[in-house]
C-alpha cells in the first residue's frame, strides 16, 4: 500500500488550469514561504504524530525521508524549546547527516531562520537564543551532565554503546514535556526493542518506496533488483524488524548479554585478526579487522572493529595502526589468498610488526563454531556494540553460502581468527609467530 501523498503531490495532480489558478492567488512572498513550509511538502507520515507521546520512533527504510523529518522536527519545536541534543553514532555523522548533510538542519532551514553554525563549540544557535548541541553517542560521558528540553537521535540501531541512550535520558529535563526523535533503520538490538515496548513511545513505520517520487529511479530500480526479498532488502528497504536467522550461531539475545562498557586498563593478551579481501573496490569484499585481546582471568574482549573496503595498502595501514592503538602482540592473518602478498604488504607499512600467517583448511562454520561454544559460556564479551559485525554473527548458520547471501562475513572471519589464536588451540598450520624483517 503506497504512502498517502504530500498537499504538494495533491496540488500537483490537479488539472493545469486549477493549479496555476490556486497559484496565481499567491503573493511572491506567500510563494516563497510555501517553498519552505514543511507541513506543505511532507508526506502526513514526515510530520509528528499527535499525542502525549515521550519518544517518536522513526522506524523506516533508507531513503523514506528520516533525515529530512528529524531536522524539520528540531525547526519546528526551538521556537519552545532552547536546549536540544543533536546524536549521531559518530561526530562524523551529527556533522555530515544531522547538520550538513543534503537533509539537514542547514540545507533544510530558510534564510530568514538560518541556524549560526560553530564546529569548533558543537553548537547551532537560532536568532531566538535557541540552541542545539551536537553529541556522538561514541562519546556517551559528554551526555552526563548537560541537560535538554528535547533530542533528536539519528540511526539509534548503530550505536556502539548503548549507554548512550541512558545519558541522554538522565539530562532530557528541560521543559514541561521534554521529547525526542528517533529515526532509524530497524535491527533487533535491545535499544530498539526497548523503545517498541515503551508504552511512551509512539511508532511510524514506512518504507524506501513511500518516498519514491523522491528517488532516483535509477537507484529505485537497482536496489529492487539487487535486493528485493533478500533478508538484507527487508530491513534496509521495507523496515522490517528481523528476528535471528533459524540455527544462527550466535543471537542478539546472546550478545546484548555480553555487553562491557569499559575497556579494560590491562589484558593478558591482545591480538588483531585480519581476513584481507582478494580485490578492492566498491564491490568487492571488506577486509575484516578485529582486535580481541584476553583478561586477567582468561574472559575475551572484543575491542575494535576497523573492517573496511580498501586497497591492500589502505587495509594493510589500518590493521596496522590498530596493532599499536590496543597495543596489540601480534596481527593474525588469514593467507589462504595472497599469502606472501599479505606480508609485504604490512611489511611495507611496518616492518616491525609479527604476523602469525594462518590457513582456513576447515569450512567458515567449523572454524566458527569452537568460538561460538565461548560465548554460550559467557566466555567473550564486547566492548560496546559492533552492528555490521553483529549482523554478520546472527546471520551465520552451519550451511552459509556466500554466493546466495551476496556478502561474505569477513568481519566475523576476522573476529574468529582473533578469538581463536587467543583463546581456542592453535590452526595446525599456523605459522610461527615472527618480526617481519627487511
Amino acid at each position: 500500500m503506497s504512502a498517502p501523498a504530500s498537499l504538494a503531490a495533491s496540488l500537483a495532480s490537479r488539472p493545469p488550469a486549477e493549479r496555476e489558478a490556486i497559484l496565481a492567488d499567491l503573493s511572491d512572498a506567500e510563494l516563497e514561504a510555501l517553498e519552505w513550509d514543511w507541513p506543505f511538502w511532507a508526506r502526513p507520515d514526515q510530520l509528528a504524530p499527535p499525542g502525549d507521546w515521550n519518544t517518536w520512533l522513526a522506524l523506516a527504510g533508507r531513503g523514506w525521508g528520516k533525515t529530512r523529518s528529524g531536522a524539520e522536527w528540531v525547526r519546528g519545536i526551538k521556537a519552545s524549546i532552547s536546549r536540544i541534543a543533536l546524536v549521531a553514532p559518530t561526530a562524523a555523522d551529527v556533522r555530515d547527516v544531522i547538520v550538513e548533510g543534503e537533509s539537514g538542519i542547514l540545507a533544510t532551514s530558510p534564510p530568514w531562520d538560518r541556524p549560526v553554525y560553530e564546529p569548533s563549540k558543537r553548537r547551532l544557535t537560532w536568532a531566538n537564543g535557541a540552541q542545539a548541541a551536537l553529541y556522538s553517542a561514541d562519546e556517551p560521558d559528554r551526555l552526563r551532565g548537560p541537560q535538554h528540553g528535547a533530542a533528536w537521535c539519528d540511526e539509534l540501531a548503530a550505536w556502539r554503546y548503548p549507554e548512550a541512550w541512558d545519558m541522554l535520558q538522565f539530562g532530557l529535563r528541560l521543559g514541561t514535556h521534554p521529547r525526542a526523535i528517533v529515526t532509524t533503520t530497524p535491527k533487533p538490538v535491545a535499544l530498539i526493542r526497548n523503545l517498541l515496548r515503551d508504552p511512551g513511545t509512539v511508532v511510524t513505520r514506512g518504507r524506501t518506496l513511500d518516498n519514491a517520487a523522491n528517488l532516483a529511479a535509477t537507484f529505485l530500480t537497482a536496489i529492487q533488483r539487487k535486493y528485493a526479498g533478500t533478508r538484507l532488502g527487508r530491513q534496509e528497504l521495507d523496515a522490517e524488524m528481523l528476528d535471528d536467522v533459524p540455527g544462527a550461531l550466535w543471537t542478539r539475545a546472546m550478545l546484548d548479554a555480553l555487553r562491557a562498557t569499559h575497556r579494560p586498563d590491562t589484558m593478558r593478551r591482545c591480538v588483531v585478526g585480519l581476513d584481507p579481501a582478494v580485490t578492492s573496490g566498491e564491490d568487492a569484499d571488506e577486509t575484516g579487522i578485529v582486535a580481541a585481546g584476553t583478561l586477567a582471568d582468561g574472559t575475551g574482549i572484543v575491542l575494535e572493529d576497523e573492517s573496511c573496503r580498501d586497497t591492500p595498502d589502505g587495509w594493510a595501514r589500518r590493521a596496522v595502526a590498530l596493532y599499536h592503538r590496543v597495543k596489540a602482540d601480534r596481527i593474525v592473518a588469514e593467507v589462504n589468498n595472497g599469502g606472501d602478498l599479505v606480508e609485504a604488504v604490512i611489511r611495507t607499512v611496518d616492518r616491525s610488526v609479527p604476523v602469525v600467517k594462518v590457513h582456513a583448511s576447515r569450512g567458515k562454520a567449523k572454524r566458527a563454531e569452537p568460538v561460538a561454544a565461548l560465548y554460550e559460556q559467557g566466555r567473550v564479551r564486547h566492548l560496546g556494540a559492533f552492528p555490521a559485525m553483529e549482523d554478520q554473527m546472527c546471520a551465520f548458520t552451519a550451511d552459509f553460502d556466500p554466493a546466495k547471501a551476496g556478502y561474505s562475513p569477513d568481519r566475523m572471519d576476522a573476529l574468529v581468527w582473533a578469538l581463536t589464536d587467543l583463546m581456542v588451540e592453535p590452526q595446525p598450520a599456523a605459522a610461527a609467530v615472527r618480526p617481519l624483517r627487511l
